[in-house]
């Protein structure tokens, strides 16, 4: 994968300059960090007659996105917007969005795709814009929008995205593994009797590589593994406190490793957990309700769909995910207008059962009708139910610069390399918390 890490975010975030990221800026932060970006009045603007977005098309969605545009187009004459493949991932669409802040205005896109890792360092910088105006200005009442994936996009009281192509982890299973190893059909309600399962199903003679794949690291550790973590009261951070190296989240980690090494019924993806479990190499794994879609159509066998598991301390375990769309804080106050007149129209109700019916993401509204979606693959009930008992990410993963790859490093050393899990959790809380104090605290 082609990471951006935090070296090279701040790096690229240097040649681009701090006067860019906030030439919009004006008045004092009352939080001690860069000024505030400065409320734009939206009173007698009239939207810009065309406007870009900017995507990484995440599963797959461009098709769909070309027919709601072209919908949009039918639905109104006065804004025209083009769709621009800015990167093949998150990473490489933050880099190019990143390094666009040089270039002024004129080489900004007016909606910008932006996962969770990534939007946070768009507030620090001043380089987005609060959208609570702008859905003002607009009459939009965002009420009907899930509230936990709106609540993974505010901070300091403020909007800074739209939730649109949004996921869950779920845990994925072989269906038919599970009857051979005499295991009732559902994923385990806890890790503990996972345990149990895992080498009744690495000796039942599927023929499979390992009973459970770990996701792969690189994509998912710092994502996935806060569900371990939060079951056994630990995280990677609780606030802006890192607490990688609290006792519950070591134990999470050394569970994980002993499934690996110990109990030897558990491996760990080297490219994508879900690829392997749609090819029949293992008989499970936990991944993203996006790619539920490809897992569908590459599987031979009837697939299992379940609620991640819980660990013995009692609370949501599972986190909010994926990316939203938000809208650069220096173009015109008519562009902005513009490209939210957009959002509205493609994050409605039947827009949003469009792309899960595409991809497999989450429908963002709780007025959709999810009828047609759970008729053709079931399991897509299951990724909407589990939303009721999710929780907003920790900050560590999400707004510390770079602290993904930070994390996934250590799960690698963990769990490829069986290096001791206390050591190697106290040194993370070491590298993260000197990325708060650095590159975090003096922005907020």
């Amino acid at each position: 994968m082609n990471s951006l890490d935090r070296r090279g975010f701040l790096k690229i975030a240097s040649a681009a300059g701090a006067a860019a990221a906030l030439a919009a800026c004006g008045g004092p932060s009352t939080s001690g960090g860069p000024a505030a970006a400065a409320t734009v009045d939206y009173t007698g603007v009239t939207p810009a007659p065309e406007i870009t977005w900017w995507s990484s098309n995440p599963g797959g969605s461009e098709p769909v996105s070309r027919e709601i545009i072209e919908a949009f187009h039918r639905s109104q004459s006065g804004i025209r917007v083009n769709l621009v493949t800015a990167g093949a991932h998150y990473e490489e669409i933050a880099q190019r969005f990143q390094t666009a802040q040089a270039g002024g205005a004129g080489n900004l896109p007016d909606i910008v795709l932006l996962s969770d890792v990534w939007w946070f360092r768009y507030y620090m910088q001043r380089s987005i814009v609060d959208l609570t105006p702008l859905t003002a200005a607009l009459g939009w009442d965002l009420s009907d929008y899930r509230q936990g994936l709106v609540d993974d996009y505010s901070y300091d009281g403020k909007l800074w995205a739209i939730p649109w192509a949004r996921s869950t982890p779920l845990f994925y299973y072989n269906k038919a593994h599970w009857a051979a190893a005499g295991l009732p059909d559902r994923a385990p309600e806890t890790w503990a009797e996972f345990a149990e399962w895992g080498p009744r199903l690495q000796a039942a003679g599927t023929g499979v590589q390992k009973a459970f794949q770990n996701p792969a690291l690189a994509d998912y550790a710092g994502w996935s593994f806060q569900n371990n973590l939060w079951g056994e009261g630990g995280g990677w951070s609780s606030d802006w406190t890192v607490t990688t190296d609290a006792a519950g989240s070591v134990k999470a980690l050394q569970h994980l490793q002993d499934a690996v090494y110990t109990g030897g019924w558990a491996g760990v993806a080297s490219t994508d957990g879900v690829t392997d479990l749609g090819a029949g190499a293992v008989s499970s794994t936990i991944g993203s309700t996006g790619s539920l879609v490809t897992l569908l159509k590459a599987a031979t066998f009837d697939v299992g769909a379940g609620f991640l598991p819980k660990g013995p301390v009692t609370g949501p375990v599972c986190p909010t995910g994926g990316a939203g769309v938000g809208i650069p804080a220096a173009i015109t106050p008519e562009r902005q207008l513009a490209a939210a007149t957009f959002i509205r129209f493609l994050t409605t109700p039947e827009n949003t059962v469009k792309m899960s019916a595409a991809t497999g993401y989450m429908p963002v509204r709780t007025s959709a009708d999810i009828s047609s979606l759970v008729a053709t693959a079931p399991q897509r009930q299951v990724a909407i139910d589990q939303l009721t008992v999710t929780r907003v990410q920790d900050r560590a993963r999400v707004f510390l610069p770079g602290a993904d790859q930070e994390i996934a490093r250590s799960a690698a050393n963990i769990l490829t390399q069986r290096a001791d899990v206390a050591t190697e959790m106290g040194t993370l809380e070491k590298t993260l918390e000197g990325i708060y104090t650095t590159d975090v605290q003096p922005n907020i």
